[in-house]
């Protein structure tokens, strides 16, 4: 997977989701390759998206857009 399409899966579900999502959701809704997100991507999803990662239940943060 590019980072494109991962862009694409992560921006298309948050959308649908405003109330935000961790990162184990996302993998799994989106059936996501990766066991961790890579950082450099996460910091471009942030540029580019206005990705935000809030603290949220435990120790998952919870990803919006």
């Amino acid at each position: 997977m590019r980072y494109a399409e991962f862009r694409n899966e992560i921006q298309t579900e948050l959308r649908r989701n405003p109330a935000g999502l961790t990162w184990a959701e996302l993998k799994t809704r989106r059936n996501l390759p990766y066991e961790r997100p890579c950082p450099e991507w996460l910091k471009r999803l942030e540029n580019e998206i206005g990705l935000k990662r809030l603290a949220g239940k435990k120790r998952a943060h919870v990803w919006r857009v």
